[in-house]
């Protein structure tokens, strides 16, 4: 998972229902995390892994004004 461009539907719905498994906000999914701390993370460096591929994805579309149109893909 390169690119936001490379995703299907369900790797989106579990990006952004992915929770944040460590820091100050633990425990909340990733679509909801404040977009300083994902531009903080940007600049910081992202976590290797998954969770740092994520993270940039989300990233993305933050900053590109993409979340209402995710919004309706977070599960209860």
């Amino acid at each position: 998972m390169n690119t936001i461009d490379t995703i299907d539907r369900q790797e989106l719905v579990e990006l952004i229902n992915m929770e944040m498994p460590f820091g100050r906000f633990a425990g909340r999914r990733l679509l909801e995390l404040p977009e300083p701390y994902v531009v903080w993370f940007k600049n910081q460096g992202f976590p290797a892994g998954k969770l740092g591929e994520r993270l940039a994805v989300i990233y993305e579309i933050k900053v590109n004004g993409l979340e209402p149109l995710l919004r309706p893909l977070i599960r209860g």
